[in-house]
């Protein structure tokens, strides 16, 4: 029996793969594409690896205090729209692009993302 101050196992996954994983795969799986890509597929993965870092520093700001001053309070109230959702789907939907460049190398990491992406809507959809 779930009580109001004990949620399901998914709502507690879906937390924390939302605050604490999602962006940092793909922030890793960018940061391969930048470095073993070609051609037109290395500019949307550097976008959003500029996107990841910066929402994974927006993340992490407070534990170093540095939750001051506009930037981060801009951040922060862009990394809460959407109960969070929009900070991760922005940087996948710009990471979608690359699945669709020509002459892209190891297109495992598309299937990879894609497999992330599916999941987290998944639990999205579970949860909501």
């Amino acid at each position: 029996m779930n009580s109001f101050f004990q949620p399901p196992p998914e709502v507690i996954a879906f937390l924390f793969i939302k605050k604490f994983v999602y962006l940092e795969i793909l922030a890793g799986l960018a940061l391969l594409r930048v470095i073993i890509g070609r051609g037109l597929a290395r500019w949307p993965a550097l976008v959003t690896l500029f996107m990841a870092a910066g929402g994974i520093a927006t993340t992490f700001a407070p534990a170093f205090g540095l939750n001051e001053g506009t930037l981060y309070i801009k951040a922060a109230q862009f990394m809460a729209e959407g109960g969070g959702m929009s900070a991760l789907l922005v940087p996948s939907a710009v990471f979608l692009i690359c699945s669709i460049t020509p002459r892209a190398r190891w297109r495992w990491i598309d299937a990879l993302h894609l497999l992330m992406l599916a999941g987290l809507i998944g639990l999205w959809w579970w949860v909501g």
